[in-house]
This record gives structure tokens, C-alpha cells and sequence, in this order.
């Protein structure tokens, strides 16, 4: 009996020291991994917010003594500064933000429709459905834009259908006016009422925050609900598939039609996978810059101009460097505000996990 005691004590005194020496293991594991995230993704981020501080031209080394430390002038320049720059931000994330209004929404529904879609037993092919569905989200974003610019063009495709349908199509990539603006126009409706028109944010008027997105930006908006919804439709998918069947015939027996049986037990089960959905689509859309770059550069009227595409204007084409680095710190900020607000919107009720 003594002996067994002993020879757990021993066992409990040789613990402490195996998870110690499996820590250390861990560590020599991940620090090549983390060596690598520090060279490559913190000593950056960390030069790029110095240079946001900083009235650095672009020569030699920010972190040399020639470069002087200036506070928060390139944030003021683009919120406060009053001038251009104040304005073209402003511009940008009023494009930005009608387009993340418009694209989040729609991809999120259109995914987890064809989720339900080719998640049906009935439905034969399901796995060439999800391949052409998915197909969109693996081809190059320079690809699609340049196909989504010969869509678009004035004698495009796209227009070509809608003059068939009797329907005079815009010139889709050249129109700058705001599509709430032209439907207003329709209505007779030409300018806004002074409070809209007096007064405003970031050198815009109310007015002109609430001209829509314009023509040009509807028809990136359209490309990135078609490139992105088959990437979330994965994700859907496999939040479907781990609902367990007995649940929803149990709701079959209680006499729940489909769309009680989507609304009351579906949707709710798939909670995790819509914050994950959408987290990652506003993301997205508020780093759009590959589209804009290979298609409009901002154009046209800056109506497509966008922060995250600003922000290269402004560092290594007008060598504004601090206030590029700015730009990209404030949008940093809006995403993390933005994520923590919807986290808190799709929270679990009290009780229910």
C-alpha cells in the first residue's frame, strides 16, 4: 500500500515538470511561425502606424532622424483638415458604406439560399450545382472585373439584353449620378431640402451622403455578390449539414410548415455560421481595392473611389505617405467598431446558447 502511495506521489511530482517540458516543445514548434508573423505582418503594421505619425516623403528609412514625429495632423487632413483630402475621404466612405450596405446583405441571402438549395436530398447533381455555384469565388478578382467591364460596356452584353427587353441601359462604368438621386429625379425631385443640402460631414452634404451608390459602383456591387455568395455558400452549407434531421421532424410532427421550420429552428442553429458569414463580408467589403484598381482607379467623378484604394492614391501616387498610412488606420478602426457592433447584435439571448 505504501508503495502505490509512493509511486503516486512520484507521478504527481513528475507532471509539473512533463507540462513544462511540453510547453517548451509547443514554443520551439510555433516560433518559426512566429518569427515570420513578426517580421512580415507586426514590424510593418508598426512602421506603417509611425508613419502615420510622422511627415515621412517616402526616401531612405521612416525610422531615420531626418523624419519628424507630427502628431495627429495626417488624421486631421483627412477627418477635420478641411481641405481636399477631408473631401475625398469623405468621398470614399460614402461610396464605401452604400456599398457595404448593398453587397453584405445580398451575398449573405444569396449564399445561404443556394445553401438550402443544393443541401436538398431531392435535388440530383448537387455536387456540380455547388462546383458552378463555388467556381466564381476561385477565379482571379482582376479576371472577373475585366469580364464584368466587357459586360458593362456601352454595347455590352448586359445592355444588349435590356434593349431587347425595351430598356435603354446606362453606360454603366462611365455614369457618376447616384441611382437614389436618378430615381428621385423620376419623381421630380431635382435638390434636397435645406436640412439635407445646408448641412453635412466630411466636406459632403446630407444630400449628396444620401445620393445612393452611383451606376458605376452598382455594377461592382452586382460583381462582388456574384464572385463572393459561392465562398459563404460553403460556409452555410456546413452549418446545415451539422443540424441534426431529428430536430426539424420533430417540428414535421408538431405540424411546422418549411418556413417555420427555417425561421424557428434553422436560422437560429446556423447563428455561429451568419457572424462568421458576415463578419467576414464586411470585412471584405470595406477593403475593397483590386476591382476598383483594375477597373475605374476611382473614377468616374471619384464615384468609385474607395479608403482602401485612397490610401495607395495618397502614399505612392501622391506621395502623401503619412496621410496614406492614416487612411488605412481609420479604416482599420471603422472595421473593428463595425465587427464588434454586429457581434453584439447577433449575441445568443439571455438563457439561450
Amino acid at each position: 500500500m505504501s508503495a502505490l502511495a509512493s509511486a503516486r506521489g512520484a507521478g504527481r511530482g513528475r507532471r509539473p515538470g512533463l507540462r513544462r517540458g511540453e510547453a517548451v516543445a509547443g514554443w520551439i514548434f510555433t516560433l518559426p511561425v512566429l518569427v515570420i508573423l513578426g517580421v512580415f505582418l507586426l514590424v510593418p503594421v508598426l512602421m506603417a502606424l509611425w508613419v502615420s505619425f510622422s511627415d515621412w516623403s517616402g526616401r531612405g528609412s521612416p525610422l531615420s532622424s531626418e523624419v519628424g514625429f507630427v502628431g495627429f495632423d495626417n488624421y486631421v487632413a483627412v477627418t477635420t483638415g478641411g481641405g481636399l483630402a477631408e473631401r475625398d475621404f469623405g468621398v470614399a466612405l460614402r461610396n464605401n458604406a452604400w456599398y457595404v450596405l448593398l453587397v453584405v446583405p445580398l451575398q449573405t441571402a444569396l449564399a445561404l439560399f443556394l445553401a438550402v438549395l443544393v443541401n436538398r436530398a431531392v435535388l440530383r447533381g448537387r455536387g456540380i450545382f455547388r462546383t458552378a455555384f463555388y467556381f466564381p469565388s476561385v477565379t482571379s478578382s482582376v479576371a472577373i472585373t475585366v469580364l464584368w467591364l466587357f459586360l458593362f460596356s456601352t454595347s455590352g452584353v448586359v445592355n444588349t439584353v435590356l434593349a431587347r427587353l425595351g430598356i435603354a441601359g446606362p453606360n454603366w462604368f462611365n455614369e457618376p449620378s447616384g441611382v437614389l438621386h436618378n430615381l428621385l429625379r423620376t419623381l421630380g425631385v431635382d435638390t434636397g431640402p435645406q436640412l439635407l443640402t445646408g448641412h453635412g460631414f466630411l466636406g459632403l452634404t446630407w444630400w449628396d451622403w444620401l445620393a445612393g451608390p452611383s451606376v458605376a459602383m452598382s455594377a461592382f456591387v452586382l460583381m462582388a455578390v456574384f464572385t463572393t455568395s459561392g465562398t459563404f455558400m460553403l460556409l452555410f452549407l456546413a452549418g446545415l449539414q451539422n443540424i441534426t434531421p431529428e430536430v426539424e421532424e420533430a417540428a414535421m410532427v408538431d405540424g411546422a410548415n418549411a418556413w417555420q421550420r427555417f425561421w424557428r429552428i434553422t436560422l437560429p442553429q446556423l447563428r455561429p455560421t451568419l457572424f462568421t458569414v458576415l463578419t467576414l463580408g464586411l470585412i471584405g467589403c470595406w477593403q475593397v481595392f483590386d476591382q476598383i484598381y483594375t477597373g475605374t482607379q476611382g473614377g468616374p467623378g471619384k464615384t468609385t473611389l474607395t479608403p482602401a484604394y485612397l490610401s495607395y492614391q495618397s502614399a505612392f501616387l501622391s506621395q502623401e505617405w503619412g496621410q496614406g498610412a492614416a487612411i488605412a488606420f481609420v479604416l482599420f478602426v471603422i472595421i473593428v467598431l463595425l465587427t464588434v457592433l454586429q457581434r453584439w447584435i447577433l449575441r445568443p439571448a439571455d438563457g439561450v446558447r
